[in-house]
């Protein structure tokens, strides 16, 4: 069964001076205020899209890894992912790096980082980003 999530911003002013508040409608999070210069100068305690984006992707992509490694076999004790959203004002999104941290009894480094590569290819953030190049840097500990 298909599942929609919403969100929505009110943005009040022009671009470079006004802001915005984003609500988590399906969950009820805090709502974030965001602004121009989050985006693109220090985040001053606002959030930006690339910086949702990269909440996004970093959990899809822990899902869909656990997943992945469940149904080969190697279910994972502990995985942690970091990602980092570049935003170049002018062009947009330019790069999404994932780094990967896990936890697998029985799983080499080389078996990891193949595993972590195809668990990219199904995550279905990093699918809706596919125009972006997406990087995963994969570590055992």
């Amino acid at each position: 069964m298909a599942t929609t999530r919403t969100a929505h911003t009110v943005w009040n002013g022009n671009l470079k001076e006004g802001s915005g508040t984003v609500s988590f409608d399906s969950s009820g999070m805090a709502d974030q205020p965001v602004s121009w210069p989050a985006r693109t100068e220090e985040p001053g305690g606002r959030t930006s899209p690339e910086e949702l984006i990269a909440a996004a992707q970093s959990s899809c992509y822990c899902m869909a890894f656990s997943n992945h490694l469940d149904a080969a076999g190697t279910p994972p004790t502990r995985l942690t992912a970091r990602a980092e959203v570049t935003f170049q004002p002018g062009t947009g999104i330019t790069g999404v790096g994932l780094v990967v941290e896990g936890e697998v009894p029985g799983m080499d480094q080389a078996a990891f980082s193949a595993a972590a590569e195809e668990a990219k290819a199904k995550c279905p953030v990093s699918q809706a980003l596919a125009g972006t190049t997406v990087t995963v840097t994969a570590k055992l500990v």
